[in-house]
Protein backbone atom coordinates (compact mmCIF):
# COMPACT_ATOMS: atom_id res chain seq x y z
CA UNK A 1 0.00 0.00 0.00
CA UNK A 2 1.37 3.44 -0.56
CA UNK A 3 1.18 6.14 1.64
CA UNK A 4 0.12 9.59 1.47
CA UNK A 5 3.52 10.73 2.26
CA UNK A 6 5.06 8.68 -0.97
CA UNK A 7 2.94 10.56 -3.23
CA UNK A 8 3.24 13.97 -5.42
CA UNK A 9 0.07 15.20 -6.78
CA UNK A 10 -1.27 11.42 -6.60
CA UNK A 11 1.71 10.02 -8.63
CA UNK A 12 4.44 7.40 -6.24
CA UNK A 13 7.69 9.85 -6.08
CA UNK A 14 9.43 6.87 -6.71
CA UNK A 15 7.84 6.17 -10.07
CA UNK A 16 8.27 9.91 -10.78
CA UNK A 17 12.17 9.40 -10.08
CA UNK A 18 12.68 6.46 -12.27
CA UNK A 19 10.89 7.60 -15.22
CA UNK A 20 12.38 11.32 -15.34
CA UNK A 21 15.76 8.95 -15.48
CA UNK A 22 14.46 6.81 -17.98
CA UNK A 23 13.11 9.75 -19.88
CA UNK A 24 16.58 11.88 -19.78
CA UNK A 25 18.55 9.15 -20.72
CA UNK A 26 16.25 8.59 -23.93
CA UNK A 27 16.42 12.49 -25.01
CA UNK A 28 20.25 12.57 -24.43
CA UNK A 29 20.80 9.56 -26.35
CA UNK A 30 18.43 10.95 -29.32
CA UNK A 31 19.80 14.61 -29.54
CA UNK A 32 23.92 14.18 -29.94
CA UNK A 33 24.19 17.28 -32.17
CA UNK A 34 22.20 19.00 -29.96
CA UNK A 35 24.67 18.09 -26.37
CA UNK A 36 27.52 19.18 -28.73
CA UNK A 37 26.38 22.10 -29.76
CA UNK A 38 25.41 23.22 -26.40
CA UNK A 39 28.74 22.09 -24.88
CA UNK A 40 30.71 24.38 -27.42
CA UNK A 41 28.54 26.91 -26.11
CA UNK A 42 30.10 27.44 -22.61
CA UNK A 43 32.69 29.17 -24.22
CA UNK A 44 31.11 32.09 -25.39
CA UNK A 45 27.81 32.01 -23.08
CA UNK A 46 27.38 32.43 -19.49
CA UNK A 47 26.33 29.00 -18.42
CA UNK A 48 25.85 27.34 -21.78
CA UNK A 49 23.02 30.09 -23.35
CA UNK A 50 22.46 33.24 -24.49
CA UNK A 51 19.57 34.02 -22.10
CA UNK A 52 19.02 32.40 -18.83
CA UNK A 53 15.41 31.66 -18.56
CA UNK A 54 16.69 28.91 -21.39
CA UNK A 55 17.72 27.13 -18.19
CA UNK A 56 14.09 26.68 -16.98
CA UNK A 57 13.74 24.08 -19.22
CA UNK A 58 13.76 20.76 -17.29
CA UNK A 59 15.93 19.42 -19.78
CA UNK A 60 19.60 18.44 -19.46
CA UNK A 61 20.62 20.48 -22.44
CA UNK A 62 18.27 21.77 -24.94
CA UNK A 63 17.14 21.08 -28.09
CA UNK A 64 18.50 23.51 -30.62
CA UNK A 65 16.51 24.69 -33.47
CA UNK A 66 17.21 24.32 -37.32
CA UNK A 67 13.99 26.37 -38.05
CA UNK A 68 10.22 26.70 -37.55
CA UNK A 69 7.29 26.60 -39.45
CA UNK A 70 3.43 27.21 -38.44
CA UNK A 71 3.32 25.89 -35.23
CA UNK A 72 6.23 23.30 -35.45
CA UNK A 73 9.93 23.17 -34.50
CA UNK A 74 12.70 21.40 -36.31
CA UNK A 75 15.84 20.67 -34.67
CA UNK A 76 19.45 19.75 -35.75
CA UNK A 77 18.97 16.48 -34.95
CA UNK A 78 16.60 15.61 -37.14
CA UNK A 79 13.07 15.87 -34.43
CA UNK A 80 10.01 17.79 -35.89
CA UNK A 81 8.21 18.99 -32.52
CA UNK A 82 4.61 20.12 -32.18
CA UNK A 83 5.29 23.40 -30.58
CA UNK A 84 2.50 24.42 -27.78
CA UNK A 85 4.90 27.04 -25.89
CA UNK A 86 5.06 29.08 -29.33
CA UNK A 87 7.81 30.94 -27.75
CA UNK A 88 5.65 31.73 -24.48
CA UNK A 89 2.90 33.64 -26.48
CA UNK A 90 5.74 35.78 -28.61
CA UNK A 91 4.64 32.96 -31.82
CA UNK A 92 1.04 32.61 -30.87
CA UNK A 93 -0.15 32.81 -33.90
CA UNK A 94 1.96 30.50 -35.48
CA UNK A 95 5.62 31.11 -36.60
CA UNK A 96 6.67 33.65 -38.70
CA UNK A 97 3.23 34.38 -40.23
CA UNK A 98 3.58 35.17 -44.19
CA UNK A 99 2.12 38.45 -43.99
CA UNK A 100 4.49 39.65 -41.08
CA UNK A 101 7.48 37.58 -42.62
CA UNK A 102 6.11 39.60 -46.19
CA UNK A 103 6.24 43.31 -44.30
CA UNK A 104 9.74 42.25 -42.29
CA UNK A 105 11.49 41.64 -45.71
CA UNK A 106 9.94 44.50 -47.54
CA UNK A 107 11.17 47.01 -45.00
CA UNK A 108 14.35 45.50 -44.33
CA UNK A 109 15.48 46.71 -47.72
CA UNK A 110 14.41 50.53 -46.23
CA UNK A 111 15.83 50.59 -43.59
CA UNK A 112 15.65 49.33 -40.20
CA UNK A 113 15.72 51.91 -37.11
CA UNK A 114 15.63 56.07 -37.96
CA UNK A 115 14.30 57.70 -34.56
CA UNK A 116 12.01 59.03 -37.16
CA UNK A 117 8.47 57.85 -38.05
CA UNK A 118 7.53 56.66 -41.29
CA UNK A 119 3.93 56.50 -43.45
CA UNK A 120 3.56 53.20 -41.94
CA UNK A 121 3.48 54.32 -38.51
CA UNK A 122 -0.18 56.06 -38.97
CA UNK A 123 -1.23 52.77 -40.23
CA UNK A 124 -0.11 50.87 -37.34
CA UNK A 125 -1.86 53.66 -34.96
CA UNK A 126 -4.95 52.93 -36.82
CA UNK A 127 -4.61 49.57 -36.22
CA UNK A 128 -3.64 49.23 -32.75
CA UNK A 129 -6.70 51.33 -32.01
CA UNK A 130 -8.83 49.09 -34.09
CA UNK A 131 -7.99 45.97 -32.23
CA UNK A 132 -7.85 47.38 -28.50
CA UNK A 133 -9.68 50.50 -28.71
CA UNK A 134 -9.42 54.06 -28.38
CA UNK A 135 -6.38 54.68 -26.96
CA UNK A 136 -3.17 57.15 -27.21
CA UNK A 137 -0.19 54.51 -28.04
CA UNK A 138 3.67 54.66 -27.71
CA UNK A 139 5.69 51.33 -28.66
CA UNK A 140 8.69 49.93 -26.95
CA UNK A 141 10.74 47.28 -27.15
CA UNK A 142 8.76 44.51 -24.69
CA UNK A 143 6.16 44.74 -22.30
CA UNK A 144 8.82 45.22 -19.72
CA UNK A 145 9.60 49.09 -20.85
CA UNK A 146 5.61 49.43 -21.57
CA UNK A 147 4.63 48.27 -17.70
CA UNK A 148 7.65 50.21 -16.56
CA UNK A 149 6.67 53.39 -18.53
CA UNK A 150 3.28 52.95 -17.60
CA UNK A 151 3.76 53.60 -13.77
CA UNK A 152 5.67 56.13 -14.17
CA UNK A 153 3.15 58.23 -15.76
CA UNK A 154 0.29 56.64 -12.84
CA UNK A 155 2.85 58.51 -10.09
CA UNK A 156 3.44 61.68 -12.49
CA UNK A 157 0.31 62.19 -13.10
CA UNK A 158 -1.48 61.41 -9.43
CA UNK A 159 1.42 62.43 -7.83
CA UNK A 160 1.60 59.10 -5.67
CA UNK A 161 4.21 57.13 -5.03
CA UNK A 162 2.91 53.06 -4.92
CA UNK A 163 1.31 50.88 -7.67
CA UNK A 164 -0.70 47.72 -6.11
CA UNK A 165 0.08 44.14 -7.56
CA UNK A 166 -0.81 40.79 -7.00
CA UNK A 167 0.89 37.79 -5.83
CA UNK A 168 1.94 35.48 -8.31
CA UNK A 169 1.31 38.16 -10.95
CA UNK A 170 4.00 38.93 -13.74
CA UNK A 171 4.46 42.26 -15.58
CA UNK A 172 8.01 41.57 -16.78
CA UNK A 173 11.12 42.17 -14.98
CA UNK A 174 9.53 44.98 -13.97
CA UNK A 175 11.08 45.86 -10.07
CA UNK A 176 8.04 46.88 -8.47
CA UNK A 177 6.04 43.76 -9.42
CA UNK A 178 8.92 41.43 -8.16
CA UNK A 179 6.89 41.36 -4.56
CA UNK A 180 4.58 38.57 -2.74
CA UNK A 181 2.21 39.40 -0.16
CA UNK A 182 3.97 37.65 3.53
CA UNK A 183 1.01 37.97 5.90
CA UNK A 184 0.07 41.39 6.01
CA UNK A 185 3.29 42.48 4.86
CA UNK A 186 4.68 43.29 1.22
CA UNK A 187 8.53 41.24 0.65
CA UNK A 188 10.68 41.11 -2.17
CA UNK A 189 10.37 37.96 -3.94
CA UNK A 190 13.03 35.19 -3.33
CA UNK A 191 15.73 34.79 -5.74
CA UNK A 192 16.14 38.30 -6.91
CA UNK A 193 19.66 38.95 -7.65
CA UNK A 194 21.35 42.41 -6.45
CA UNK A 195 18.16 43.59 -5.08
CA UNK A 196 19.20 46.69 -2.92
CA UNK A 197 15.85 48.51 -2.61
CA UNK A 198 13.42 48.10 -0.19
CA UNK A 199 10.51 47.21 -2.73
CA UNK A 200 8.17 47.97 0.12
CA UNK A 201 8.06 51.51 -0.42
CA UNK A 202 7.21 51.16 -4.74
CA UNK A 203 4.59 48.43 -4.32
CA UNK A 204 2.09 47.36 -2.03
CA UNK A 205 1.06 43.57 -2.65
CA UNK A 206 -2.39 42.04 -1.69
CA UNK A 207 -4.21 38.74 -3.15
CA UNK A 208 -6.10 38.27 -6.55
CA UNK A 209 -9.99 38.17 -6.48
CA UNK A 210 -9.54 40.44 -2.64
CA UNK A 211 -11.39 43.27 -3.30
CA UNK A 212 -11.90 43.76 0.68
CA UNK A 213 -7.89 44.06 0.52
CA UNK A 214 -7.67 45.69 -2.81
CA UNK A 215 -9.88 48.51 -1.16
CA UNK A 216 -7.61 48.26 1.95
CA UNK A 217 -4.44 49.38 0.47
CA UNK A 218 -6.41 52.13 -2.15
CA UNK A 219 -7.82 53.65 1.42
CA UNK A 220 -4.04 54.66 2.63
CA UNK A 221 -4.57 57.65 -0.78
CA UNK A 222 -1.03 56.18 -1.38
CA UNK A 223 -1.43 53.66 -4.54
CA UNK A 224 -0.93 55.74 -8.54
CA UNK A 225 -2.72 52.39 -9.87
CA UNK A 226 -3.55 49.33 -9.66
CA UNK A 227 -1.26 47.12 -12.60
CA UNK A 228 -2.87 43.48 -13.03
CA UNK A 229 -3.49 40.79 -15.70
CA UNK A 230 -7.10 40.04 -16.11
CA UNK A 231 -6.26 36.33 -14.86
CA UNK A 232 -2.92 35.61 -13.51
CA UNK A 233 -1.24 33.54 -15.67
CA UNK A 234 2.68 32.49 -15.52
CA UNK A 235 1.86 30.70 -12.17
CA UNK A 236 -0.57 28.52 -12.93
CA UNK A 237 -3.30 29.95 -14.04
CA UNK A 238 -5.98 32.06 -11.80
CA UNK A 239 -9.43 33.35 -13.32
CA UNK A 240 -10.83 36.50 -11.89
CA UNK A 241 -14.06 35.94 -10.17
CA UNK A 242 -17.19 37.42 -10.71
CA UNK A 243 -17.33 41.34 -10.42
CA UNK A 244 -13.77 40.94 -9.33
CA UNK A 245 -12.10 43.33 -12.77
CA UNK A 246 -15.18 45.40 -12.50
CA UNK A 247 -14.56 45.74 -8.66
CA UNK A 248 -11.10 46.96 -9.41
CA UNK A 249 -12.47 49.57 -11.98
CA UNK A 250 -14.59 50.72 -9.58
CA UNK A 251 -12.61 50.88 -6.65
CA UNK A 252 -9.49 52.67 -8.70
CA UNK A 253 -12.35 55.69 -9.56
CA UNK A 254 -13.38 56.04 -5.56
CA UNK A 255 -10.15 56.47 -4.54
CA UNK A 256 -8.38 58.18 -7.19
CA UNK A 257 -6.24 55.12 -8.73
CA UNK A 258 -5.43 54.50 -12.04
CA UNK A 259 -6.33 50.81 -13.37
CA UNK A 260 -3.52 49.69 -15.63
CA UNK A 261 -4.95 46.74 -17.43
CA UNK A 262 -1.54 43.93 -18.72
CA UNK A 263 -2.62 41.98 -21.51
CA UNK A 264 0.61 40.87 -23.14
CA UNK A 265 -0.36 36.71 -21.62
CA UNK A 266 -4.54 37.34 -21.75
CA UNK A 267 -3.77 38.63 -25.34
CA UNK A 268 -4.84 35.05 -25.91
CA UNK A 269 -8.75 35.69 -24.95
CA UNK A 270 -9.66 36.53 -27.78
CA UNK A 271 -9.78 39.47 -30.29
CA UNK A 272 -9.15 42.62 -28.53
CA UNK A 273 -7.56 40.49 -25.57
CA UNK A 274 -9.64 40.09 -22.08
CA UNK A 275 -10.48 43.63 -22.44
CA UNK A 276 -12.35 43.32 -25.96
CA UNK A 277 -14.38 40.53 -25.14
CA UNK A 278 -15.63 41.68 -21.85
CA UNK A 279 -15.69 45.38 -22.32
CA UNK A 280 -13.13 46.44 -19.42
CA UNK A 281 -12.52 50.08 -19.31
CA UNK A 282 -8.49 50.88 -18.18
CA UNK A 283 -6.75 53.82 -17.87
CA UNK A 284 -3.76 52.38 -19.20
CA UNK A 285 -3.47 49.44 -21.68
CA UNK A 286 -0.45 47.39 -22.05
CA UNK A 287 0.40 44.11 -24.66
CA UNK A 288 3.59 43.08 -25.77
CA UNK A 289 4.93 39.71 -26.99
CA UNK A 290 2.54 38.24 -30.20
CA UNK A 291 1.16 41.62 -30.93
CA UNK A 292 3.94 42.55 -34.01
CA UNK A 293 3.76 38.43 -34.92
CA UNK A 294 7.33 37.86 -32.84
CA UNK A 295 9.01 41.12 -33.78
CA UNK A 296 9.78 42.63 -30.53
CA UNK A 297 7.31 45.14 -29.39
CA UNK A 298 5.88 46.14 -26.23
CA UNK A 299 2.55 48.41 -26.41
CA UNK A 300 1.31 50.96 -24.09
CA UNK A 301 -2.05 53.25 -24.51
CA UNK A 302 -3.44 56.07 -22.17
CA UNK A 303 -7.25 56.65 -22.54
CA UNK A 304 -7.96 60.25 -23.80
CA UNK A 305 -8.86 61.47 -20.76
CA UNK A 306 -5.05 60.16 -18.83
CA UNK A 307 -3.50 61.50 -22.27
CA UNK A 308 -4.96 65.03 -21.54
CA UNK A 309 -3.67 64.47 -17.94
CA UNK A 310 -0.18 63.75 -18.78
CA UNK A 311 -0.30 66.43 -21.03
CA UNK A 312 -0.70 69.21 -18.82
CA UNK A 313 1.94 67.36 -16.12
CA UNK A 314 4.31 67.31 -18.91
CA UNK A 315 3.65 71.01 -20.07
CA UNK A 316 4.55 71.90 -16.19
CA UNK A 317 7.62 69.38 -15.19
CA UNK A 318 10.97 70.91 -15.02
CA UNK A 319 13.05 70.07 -18.35
CA UNK A 320 14.84 66.72 -18.83
CA UNK A 321 15.07 63.42 -19.31
CA UNK A 322 11.90 61.78 -18.61
CA UNK A 323 13.17 58.17 -18.06
CA UNK A 324 11.08 56.81 -20.18
CA UNK A 325 12.09 55.27 -24.04
CA UNK A 326 15.00 53.62 -25.61
CA UNK A 327 16.88 53.86 -28.62
CA UNK A 328 15.39 51.14 -31.11
CA UNK A 329 11.62 51.51 -29.88
CA UNK A 330 9.15 53.16 -32.82
CA UNK A 331 10.98 51.85 -35.37
CA UNK A 332 10.04 51.32 -38.79
CA UNK A 333 10.64 47.28 -38.64
CA UNK A 334 8.05 47.42 -36.00
CA UNK A 335 5.22 49.38 -37.89
CA UNK A 336 5.67 46.93 -40.37
CA UNK A 337 5.18 44.05 -38.75
CA UNK A 338 2.15 45.71 -36.61
CA UNK A 339 0.02 46.48 -39.12
CA UNK A 340 0.64 43.29 -41.20
CA UNK A 341 -0.27 41.49 -37.88
CA UNK A 342 -2.97 43.36 -36.71
CA UNK A 343 -4.54 43.31 -39.81
CA UNK A 344 -4.05 40.09 -41.38
CA UNK A 345 -3.24 37.78 -38.59
CA UNK A 346 -4.84 39.07 -35.32
CA UNK A 347 -8.43 38.66 -36.68
CA UNK A 348 -11.73 37.36 -35.40
CA UNK A 349 -11.53 34.14 -37.81
CA UNK A 350 -7.78 33.24 -36.05
CA UNK A 351 -9.65 33.24 -32.69
CA UNK A 352 -12.32 31.23 -33.46
CA UNK A 353 -10.12 28.49 -34.67
CA UNK A 354 -7.82 28.82 -31.85
CA UNK A 355 -10.69 28.83 -29.23
CA UNK A 356 -12.19 25.52 -30.80
CA UNK A 357 -8.86 23.91 -31.12
CA UNK A 358 -7.83 24.73 -27.30
CA UNK A 359 -11.52 22.98 -26.23
CA UNK A 360 -10.37 20.58 -27.84
CA UNK A 361 -7.31 20.12 -26.13
CA UNK A 362 -8.81 21.38 -22.84
CA UNK A 363 -11.31 18.48 -23.12
CA UNK A 364 -8.77 15.94 -23.90
CA UNK A 365 -6.39 16.38 -21.07
CA UNK A 366 -9.25 16.54 -18.57
CA UNK A 367 -10.46 13.18 -20.12
CA UNK A 368 -7.41 12.05 -19.03
CA UNK A 369 -6.71 13.28 -15.79
CA UNK A 370 -10.69 12.35 -14.87
CA UNK A 371 -9.63 8.67 -16.11
CA UNK A 372 -6.69 8.37 -13.67
CA UNK A 373 -8.84 9.60 -10.92
CA UNK A 374 -6.27 12.26 -10.49
CA UNK A 375 -5.98 15.36 -8.02
CA UNK A 376 -5.88 17.67 -10.79
CA UNK A 377 -6.99 19.87 -13.12
CA UNK A 378 -7.33 21.36 -16.35
CA UNK A 379 -8.14 25.57 -17.02
CA UNK A 380 -8.53 27.21 -20.15
CA UNK A 381 -8.40 31.16 -21.23
CA UNK A 382 -9.45 31.24 -24.98
CA UNK A 383 -6.67 30.12 -27.06
CA UNK A 384 -4.30 29.07 -23.14
CA UNK A 385 -4.64 25.96 -21.43
CA UNK A 386 -2.96 24.75 -18.53
CA UNK A 387 -3.34 21.37 -16.69
CA UNK A 388 -2.01 21.63 -12.53
CA UNK A 389 -1.27 19.21 -10.55
CA UNK A 390 -3.62 20.18 -7.64
CA UNK A 391 -7.43 20.34 -7.14
CA UNK A 392 -9.11 23.68 -8.93
CA UNK A 393 -10.31 25.96 -9.24
CA UNK A 394 -7.54 28.12 -7.85
CA UNK A 395 -8.34 31.52 -6.67
CA UNK A 396 -5.37 33.54 -6.15
CA UNK A 397 -1.45 33.90 -6.50
CA UNK A 398 -0.79 31.90 -3.11
CA UNK A 399 -2.62 29.16 -4.34
CA UNK A 400 -1.44 28.97 -7.79
CA UNK A 401 2.45 29.16 -6.24
CA UNK A 402 1.47 26.09 -3.55
CA UNK A 403 -0.14 24.13 -6.46
CA UNK A 404 3.08 23.58 -8.43
CA UNK A 405 4.89 20.31 -8.20
CA UNK A 406 8.46 20.79 -9.77
CA UNK A 407 9.80 17.21 -9.76
CA UNK A 408 6.49 15.99 -11.52
CA UNK A 409 5.97 18.71 -14.25
CA UNK A 410 9.48 18.20 -15.00
CA UNK A 411 8.69 14.60 -15.29
CA UNK A 412 5.67 15.67 -17.72
CA UNK A 413 7.63 18.13 -19.49
CA UNK A 414 10.45 15.77 -20.78
CA UNK A 415 8.16 12.68 -21.38
CA UNK A 416 5.97 14.79 -23.60
CA UNK A 417 8.73 16.22 -25.57
CA UNK A 418 9.98 13.44 -25.99
CA UNK A 419 6.79 12.16 -27.34
CA UNK A 420 7.05 15.36 -29.88
CA UNK A 421 5.07 17.95 -27.96
CA UNK A 422 6.95 20.96 -26.24
CA UNK A 423 4.36 23.21 -24.05
CA UNK A 424 5.89 26.33 -21.89
CA UNK A 425 8.99 25.83 -19.46
CA UNK A 426 8.02 27.41 -16.68
CA UNK A 427 4.87 26.24 -15.97
CA UNK A 428 2.39 23.70 -17.34
CA UNK A 429 1.11 26.02 -19.92
CA UNK A 430 -0.05 25.37 -23.99
CA UNK A 431 -1.06 27.66 -26.58
CA UNK A 432 -2.96 26.73 -29.73
CA UNK A 433 -2.57 29.30 -32.61
CA UNK A 434 -4.35 29.40 -35.94
CA UNK A 435 -1.98 27.22 -37.40
CA UNK A 436 -2.19 24.73 -34.81
CA UNK A 437 -3.62 21.31 -36.90
CA UNK A 438 -6.22 18.92 -35.03
CA UNK A 439 -3.56 15.91 -35.88
CA UNK A 440 -0.74 18.18 -33.49
CA UNK A 441 -3.54 18.54 -30.61
CA UNK A 442 -4.85 14.73 -30.60
CA UNK A 443 -1.22 13.95 -30.56
CA UNK A 444 -0.41 16.12 -27.07
CA UNK A 445 -3.64 14.96 -25.61
CA UNK A 446 -2.39 10.88 -26.81
CA UNK A 447 0.91 12.07 -25.44
CA UNK A 448 -0.25 13.26 -22.26
CA UNK A 449 -2.21 10.12 -21.92
CA UNK A 450 1.15 7.83 -22.78
CA UNK A 451 2.60 10.02 -20.11
CA UNK A 452 0.49 9.67 -17.33
CA UNK A 453 -0.61 6.09 -17.65
CA UNK A 454 3.53 5.24 -17.36
CA UNK A 455 3.82 7.35 -14.53
CA UNK A 456 0.75 5.43 -12.88
CA UNK A 457 1.95 2.13 -13.80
Amino acid sequence: MTHTSDLIAGVARERITEFTSQETARFAHARPISRAAQAEMAQTWFDRVPLHWMKDWPLPFLPHVAYAQKAQLFDVDGFGIDDFCLGDTGSMFGHSPKAVAKAIMAQAKNGLTYMLPNQAAKEAGFWLTERFGDFRWQLTLSATDANRFAMRVARGVTGRSKVLVFTGCYHGTVDDAMVRQVGTKTRARLGLVGQVADLSKAAICVEFNDLAAVEVALATGEVAAILTEPALTNCAMVLPAPGFLEGLRVLATKYGALLILDETHTISTGLGGYKGRYGLEPDMFVVGKCVAGGVATGVWGLSPELAVRLQAYNNQKPAGHSGMGTTLSANPLQFAALTANLSQVMTAKSYTKMEAGAARLEQGLARVVSYHKLPWHVVRLGARVEFICAPGPLHNGTQAIEAHHPNLEAALHIGLLNRGSLIAPFHNMMLVSPVTSIKQIDRLIAAFDDVVSTLMK
